[in-house]
């Protein structure tokens, strides 16, 4: 671009605030003083925004907009010392407080939000399910299917059934929950006379827990999942107090020896010839 192109010039323009806009900061504050002259604040900045076009930020004193400012946007016409006000806006600061981000609902959604009476339909382009005409990669699923006739317009995705066993795995009916952990070692649901094993693929990790006096009892737990209801568990019992006897010597076992000999040998005679 060249020097005398129009965006080049306005630019280099507005880098330097108007002088007569800068020096309307009693002006500006008059503005906004109608909220009420304890809710504004020092002046901040003058910020040049174009041609004889500025805006002044002032400090904001409101309760609960801590960080922000006020801005007050004055121009004015050409040739003429005359400024105006164009607008006033409330704006966040570098360090102010703001509220989260807008979220869609779908992802703000946590588990356990769906109440009685709430609709929660899967979009269309949901990777937990596919088509069900498309034949599944789990046999178990696709015989249920067929056998009942259920043709269900969508079935259980493979990438569905993984983010599955991975939530089941990692939470509370997992083998690092608290009561798994508590449990004895030997306290697995895979060997647990309650315990029903899930069909297809998820059969090999996952079942469900039919003790009623369990606190997993109707919910999906892993093999190595655990607690204290299993089926075989056993309250160890203490072992049985030993009395201590007193310590009995059998003289008929003991050779005597007369007094004076070494190893069976009179204490004056001569030691064997040695070579």
């Amino acid at each position: 671009m060249g020097k005398n192109d129009p965006v080049t010039r306005t630019t280099a323009r507005s880098a330097r605030p108007d002088q007569v806009c800068a020096d309307a900061v009693e002006l500006a504050r008059a503005a906004i003083v109608e909220t009420g002259p304890e809710h504004v604040g020092e002046h901040l900045a003058a910020v040049g925004e174009g041609d004889r076009l500025v805006t002044h930020f002032f400090e904001c004193r409101l309760p609960g907009y801590v960080g922000w400012r006020w801005g007050v946007t004055v121009t004015r016409a050409p040739r003429s010392r005359l400024v105006t006000i164009c607008e006033t806006v409330l704006l966040p600061g570098p360090e102010a407080l703001r509220a989260p981000g807008w979220v869609p609902w779908n992802e703000r959604l946590q588990p356990g939000d769906l109440g009685v009476g709430d609709l929660l339909p899967a979009g269309p382009d949901d990777d937990r399910l596919a088509p069900g005409y498309l034949l599944s990669d789990d046999p178990a699923v696709e015989e249920v299917n067929w056998e009942l006739g259920l043709g269900r317009p969508r079935v259980m995705s493979r990438e569905g059934r993984l983010e599955t066993a991975q939530r089941w795995y990692d939470g509370e009916h997992g083998p690092e929950a608290a009561i798994s952990v508590s449990a004895p070692r030997t306290a697995r649901c895979g060997r647990c006379g309650f315990f029903l094993p899930l069909a297809g693929a998820m059969r090999q990790n996952f079942g469900v827990c039919g003790n009623v006096y369990a606190p997993d009892d109707g919910r999906a737990v892993s093999v190595d999942h655990g607690c204290g209801a299993h089926s075989e568990v056993l309250v160890e019992q203490p072992a049985a107090p030993v009395d201590e006897l007193p310590t009995v010597f059998d003289d008929g076992e003991v050779e005597p020896v007369p007094a004076g000999t070494v190893d069976g040998l009179d204490a004056g005679a001569e030691p064997y010839p040695l070579g």
